[in-house]
């Protein structure tokens, strides 16, 4: 509990964006230390003052008005969108920002979460890219009078632009990608984290009353609950860190030889804690060798994550079918459940980042999982395939090729 406290604090304190809390009066309550960079002030000049310290004084009555109408009827979403926002330092220099807004609920007061990117980098990338268009509309407009004359230079000239233009508009097309990314995580990551949060600040508040013998019972129903939401707190945050690593390139596959039948039954022991009641896991494996050589972890998180979807997914009672077979050089890895299936229509984007299917949204989940196993299956240079009925349940094929050379002759 303690370490999944302090994951939380590094999220909030080492994050690349600006974090600014404020209550219903328009009160800073809380900022982290990329705020106080961003804008030049210590921590102590932020609490307590209004949120309009941070925006230039001419925007001030129309912020407030604003502001006052979010609370009313909050919600997740971009601030001022289609709109020029600025920020203001302590020094009174102003600088262009993106603002995400979301917010929470706690011991009956709303409190808003604003997420801020300096994105003066940005405005200097569509100045290249305007001015570019403006040097390339220039040269469109005067080409017939200077054909004659300049043929090849010009031709030159513009491929070159052309080239540039095309360059930009794929930088700027890319950092628009993850900048939609970024808000969908800001989304995300604030709609779920909100219900496990909220559960951790009410069960701990009441712990505080059960401090006698005979509450015992009631303590542990809440320590329980606390134990569990911390878990899906956990579990998102190693999606989110997942996700970030893959992104950047820093998932590496590094394949090394060991038995796959201790090692799934390590998973299967692993994984009883989280099973709900009457429900088992029902391993076994099939060939006649059990050695084999992946990347121990990448393969762990492969199936540790369709086992979790498989417990998740279905009812009390129903068991979960966990099989291996070798053959050959080729592993295959089956996944079954007796759960609440995939509909039809939804099944071609199940693999794709945060999508849900329409009969999940009332089940925990960030919609990153399948998408991080396919790209973990896919770095072993193997597949993953499924079949599903509604209400019946779903079946994960995972194939993995077990490289040539990688298994020590015996």
């Amino acid at each position: 509990m303690e370490k999944d406290t302090e994951m939380l604090d590094a999220l909030f304190q080492y994050a690349t964006e600006g974090i600014v809390v404020a209550n219903q009066k328009g009160e800073i309550v809380l900022v982290n230390p990329r705020v106080e960079k961003l804008f030049g002030y210590l921590h102590s000049e932020l609490i307590g003052n209004k949120i309009e310290i941070l925006i230039p004084s001419r925007f001030e009555k129309t912020h407030v008005s604003r502001r006052d109408s979010y609370f009313h009827a909050p919600l997740a979403r971009p601030m001022g969108q289609g709109m020029s926002l600025f920020g203001q330092r302590k020094d009174g220099k102003e600088f262009p920002v993106e603002v995400s807004l979301s917010y929470y609920v706690a011991h009956g007061k709303k409190f808003a979460i604003a997420f801020l990117t300096d994105i003066t980098e940005r405005k200097k990338q569509e100045d290249v890219i305007r001015k570019a268009n403006q040097e390339l509309s220039h040269y469109s407009n005067t080409l017939e009078k200077r054909v004659e004359q300049k043929t090849e230079a010009l031709a030159s000239t513009i491929n070159e632009l052309a080239k540039s233009q095309q360059d930009l508009q794929k930088a700027l097309s890319k950092e628009r990608e993850l900048n939609e990314l970024k808000s969908r995580f800001v989304t995300t990551a604030s709609h779920e984290f909100r219900t496990p949060l909220a559960t951790i600040l009410s069960s701990t508040s009441l712990i505080a009353r059960y401090d006698k013998p005979e509450d015992a019972e009631k303590r542990q129903k809440h320590i329980t609950r606390i134990k569990s939401s911390i878990s899906n707190l956990t579990e998102i945050l190693n999606d989110f860190l997942s996700l970030g690593k893959l992104e950047e390139g820093l998932v590496r596959n590094n394949p090394e030889e060991f038995e796959i039948v201790s090692f799934s039954q390590s998973i299967v022991d692993e994984m009883k804690n989280i099973t709900k009641e009457n429900q088992q896991i029902i391993f076994s494996h099939h060939g006649k060798n059990s050695t084999v050589a992946f990347d121990r972890q990448l393969l762990k998180n492969v199936i540790l994550n369709l086992l979790s979807n498989a417990i998740k997914y279905s009812p009390a009672g129903k068991n979960i079918e966990f099989k291996t077979h070798l053959s050959g050089r080729m592993l295959l890895i089956s996944i079954v459940d007796g759960g609440i299936g995939i509909p039809e229509e939804d099944q071609k984007h199940l693999f794709e980042r945060f999508f849900r299917a329409k009969n999940s949204t009332n089940i925990q989940g960030t919609g990153l999982g399948l998408n991080i196993v396919k790209k973990y299956v896919e770095l072993m240079n193997g597949n993953v395939t499924f079949a599903s009925t509604l209400n019946e349940g779903t079946t994960f094929t995972v194939r993995l090729p077990i490289e040539k050379g990688k298994i020590s002759a015996r």
